[in-house]
């Protein structure tokens, strides 16, 4: 009975949380107290934490390295605004189907290619990724190298925090159900995983879908946000910034995904003066962490309630179970 006690106070904190952090920022946004340069940024924010906590799902937790998350997020963000701009359907439909859609390719591409393993699975996904951006860039319908310009700016503070507390939500819930366990086993050791009955190739694709399906939704609010997408924005240098973002934060570890796109964006809209800096400090970031913390900054450990009690129990001595046995 205390442990049903104490799940339903944390559900209460966690709701009462994220509800103040919403209508802070509904409160400034609408009083425009944060000025448009801080609303991209605060965007880019939200948008980048989805990209990193569904990378994570293939890489961190599947152990899979995928370099094409963003061949993914194109497909998403061509395809809902090509449903609003094009076809005139609501935004709601528009998202859903630029999910289906970027679900859909992850699908069809997983089953082929995560049969491989490594570095040949690194390629292949980075091969996806290329082919995704070069079938963009020569299609005319969807603007071609120009792009797909005029599309309505329909990405709202409301969608875009409730996209991120279900896409937080939604992979923490797989990556503790027994969906999460068969994952982490393949990452932990395929052979084993396979010798004890796991259909590793089964659980690499759920994985690859649902991260890509995510994706695809980034993509959507991405292309409803800033008017334009070009096939360039979706290339391997964002596949890479997405990356960097999960092996910083630590494989494994969806807070770190957290902590690690918020750092990384602040960090970036800094240095969007000296554009080139960027991917030098991003390189230099990266061999630091992989010499001195390659677990990354939070290793496979996540903050929650538990983590606090323990801090707090360490302060004031242990912490006695008092239950009955």
């Amino acid at each position: 009975m205390v442990t049903k006690k104490l799940n339903w106070t944390h559900l209460t904190i966690s709701t009462v949380t994220l509800a103040v952090i919403f209508t802070v920022f509904q409160y400034l946004i609408a009083r425009q107290l944060i000025d448009v340069y801080y609303q991209i940024n605060l965007f880019m924010l939200g948008i980048n934490i989805i990209l990193a906590v569904s990378l994570n799902l293939i890489n961190g937790f599947t152990g899979q390295l995928s370099l094409g998350h963003a061949g993914f997020m194109s497909v998403g963000a061509y395809t809902a605004a090509v449903m609003t701009t094009k076809l005139g359907y609501s935004f709601a439909i528009g998202i859903g189907a630029g999910c289906l859609a970027a679900a859909l390719m992850g699908l069809l591409i997983g089953i082929p290619t995560l049969r491989l393993k490594g570095d040949y699975l690194a390629i292949a996904t980075l091969g996806f990724g290329e082919i995704v951006r070069v079938v963009f860039l020569n299609i005319e319908y969807v603007g071609g190298a120009s792009g797909l310009i005029g599309i309505p700016q329909l990405t709202t503070w409301t969608w875009l925090f409730v996209s991120v507390v279900v896409t937080v939500v939604v992979i923490q819930n797989i990556v503790n159900s027994s969906y999460g366990r068969a994952c982490i086993s393949v990452r932990e050791n395929e052979v084993a995983a396979e010798l004890m009955g796991v259909n590793t190739t089964k659980y690499k694709v759920l994985a690859f879908t649902v991260g890509a399906l995510f994706a695809g939704l980034a993509g959507g609010l991405y292309a409803h946000y800033f008017f334009i997408i070009q096939p360039g924005t979706f290339g391997f240098f964002r596949s890479f910034d997405i990356l960097v973002m999960v092996v910083l934060g630590g494989l494994g570890s969806t807070t770190g995904a957290i902590v690690a796109a918020a750092f990384l964006t602040v960090l970036s809209a800094g240095l969007q003066s000296f554009p080139e800096v960027r991917m030098v400090l991003y390189s230099v970031v990266l061999i630091i962490t992989m010499i001195y913390r390659p677990q990354g900054l939070m290793g496979n450990k996540e903050l929650s309630f538990r983590t606090f009690q323990r801090i707090r129990g360490d302060k004031n001595g242990p912490v006695v179970n008092r239950e009955p046995v």
